[in-house]
């Protein structure tokens, strides 16, 4: 057995969304009503695989529906484009085309990858169509208070609706693309990838293995700036081990850790884990009724099992020697006690 399996341990079920959450996402524009629900989409009658552009199989397979499902499909499809764009003004509709609605083999979550184009101009556009799972639901909102970047996402009954987050697949750059990058770029890369896994960690988002990521490049004056972003977000808060929410103890990250550890000082890499740590004690403080609402909802819910619970505040316990971690009762308490820890080491309060 690979140190993944053993990481691991079993395959995460998906949680429903509870009232006291859906009130939360009410209350955020998150839960609106959509036309077209993931079990509808099921219903195709026909696929073909889809190849890559080195004739690899992708783990997508393109979905076909009959003539007289495909109309009503096509048209719910786009509503839920406009929805989640804009006001849901349907004047675009006309101007809109569903050019593939592509379902995933891979994985827990089973999604429905939808390919919108602006039939003007040409332009395209993915969102995804997946079951609601609550897990990625916290995961999502956790990442959108409490990264650099925010995101967009619906929710209704048992459908979930993400955006598409660009950037190239971590294992693709790892692959194709980090052995060309000049030693400037990898050290820069090293720095991004200390402060994404501090990131994880901190807000305890588990099972970032290389394809679980994205790599942004963005042109900066004479150079090439590389962000980090998770883009899979249903092992949020349910793992026991500590060490599934730590990227260096994937094989499929054994080069982004060889590179930190060949890039960087052990003094640089703590200064960039604590400049992590302060910035998002500062972005706490300025979503703090949002974030206290969300973890509220986490600690009223039940998104793993006890046998989980109890290992992994044990297992924080011993690694920041808190106290109050012993006391936890479920995720939502050991996640609210993370970030009060954060927040009281690593935030100058004298200066808010």
């Amino acid at each position: 057995m690979s140190i993944e399996e053993k990481l691991m341990s079993q395959k995460k079920p998906a949680f429903p969304v509870n009232e006291k959450l859906n009130n939360y996402l009410v209350e955020h524009s998150r839960a609106i009503k959509i036309p077209v629900f993931y079990d509808d989409l099921l219903r195709f009658q026909g696929s073909v695989v889809v190849y890559d552009k080195y004739d690899e199989d992708t783990l997508w397979v393109r979905a076909y529906y009959d003539e007289h499902e495909r109309k009503e499909i096509d048209l719910s499809l786009k509503k839920i484009y406009t929805i989640l764009h804009s006001n849901g003004n349907e004047d675009t509709i006309p101007y809109l085309n569903v050019d593939a609605v592509d379902y995933c083999t891979f994985g827990n979550s089973k999604p429905f990858r939808i390919k919108i184009r602006n039939v003007l101009n040409d332009n395209y556009i993915y969102f995804y169509v997946k079951k609601t799972d609550a897990s990625r639901v916290y995961g999502l909102e956790l990442e959108h208070i409490l990264s650099p970047d925010h995101l967009n996402f619906l929710v209704y009954k048992n459908t979930l609706i993400e955006e598409h987050i660009t950037g190239i697949p971590g294992d693709v750059f790892i692959k194709d693309m980090l052995p060309n990058c000049t030693e400037p770029e990898k050290a820069q890369i090293a720095k991004e990838f200390v402060k994404f896994n501090e990131r994880c960690m901190i807000r305890l988002l588990g099972d970032m293995r290389s394809y679980n990521y994205v790599i942004v490049p963005t042109h900066d004056f004479d150079h090439v700036v590389y962000k980090i972003r998770a883009i899979d977000f249903d092992q949020q808060s349910f793992e026991g081990k500590l060490k599934v929410y730590n990227l260096q103890f994937f094989k499929e990250n054994r080069k982004m850790v060889e590179m930190v550890g060949n890039k960087l000082l052990p003094t640089s890499i703590e200064q960039y884990k604590v400049e992590e740590r302060s910035i998002m004690a500062k972005r706490m403080i300025s979503s703090y009724d949002r974030i206290s609402d969300l973890i509220d909802c986490m600690k009223n819910d039940s998104i793993s099992y006890d046998k989980n619970i109890e290992r992994l505040k044990k297992e924080v316990f011993t690694f920041t020697n808190d106290i109050a971690f012993k006391k936890c009762k479920n995720m939502g308490e050991i996640l609210e006690t993370i970030l009060v820890f954060v927040k009281r080491n690593y935030l100058d309060i004298s200066t808010y």
